[in-house]
């Protein structure tokens, strides 16, 4: 299937982003940098970068149609502090992000493998949370929300062993209402089937 080519100048094509690239200069402007891994369609990301201007915000999704649809939203609002990448997470870390420079990492409802025998290709597991925090700023926040029960509870259990972490919320290990945190599409839905958000916030430490 061929891909709809996006030409939004908010978009950062491949080619930009085959060695380090300098986000000073991309952004245009010198501000922490956040990261949200699979933005989805991109409205929580287009709500996280109008209400927090300090920041400059940075976009993954490995889907070109969320990319696209990511960026027409940013074009709308006019974010300059708005940026979207369509790689694999791991992938774009290794080539583009310098170790212990981001703000904050945000992952909103992945993909929760509901399988038993398929819960291993979680993209949210221990491992995964101490990779993450190689490319964390000591005070960065680190949040994770899902609306599948096993896997909130997975992390919420998991959370608390992982050196260099310490809870935000405690002595709560999640919440189901999180305050200044945007809804994305995907939340409201599970929400009107009835589900509950699991959220779970935490500071990576010195």
């Amino acid at each position: 299937m061929k891909l709809i080519p996006i030409t939004s100048p908010r978009f950062l094509a491949p080619e930009m982003l085959a060695v380090m690239p300098d986000w000073q200069q991309i952004f245009g402007a010198e501000k922490p940098l956040v990261f949200e891994i699979g933005c989805g369609v991109g409205d929580f990301a287009a709500q996280m970068a109008t209400l927090h201007p300090q920041w400059n915000y940075l976009a993954l999704d490995y889907y070109n149609k969320g990319c696209l649809k990511t960026c027409k939203r940013a074009d709308k609002a006019g974010l300059d502090n708005l940026r979207v990448v369509r790689d694999e997470a791991r992938s774009f870390m290794e080539r583009c992000i310098p170790r212990q420079s981001l703000r904050g990492v945000i992952i909103n409802c992945p993909d929760p493998w509901p399988k038993i025998r398929h819960r291993k290709r979680r993209l949210v597991n221990a491992e995964f949370v101490g990779y993450l925090a190689e490319f964390m700023l000591p005070g960065a926040d680190l949040y994770f929300a899902t609306d599948f029960v096993d896997y909130g509870l997975d992390v919420a259990e998991f959370m608390p062993g992982i050196a260099g972490f310490e809870n935000a919320m405690a002595p709560d290990p999640y919440r189901h209402v999180l305050e200044g945190y945007p809804l994305s599409k995907y939340m409201r839905k599970f929400m009107a089937e009835g589900k509950e958000i699991y959220y779970i916030h935490y500071h990576k430490t010195a």
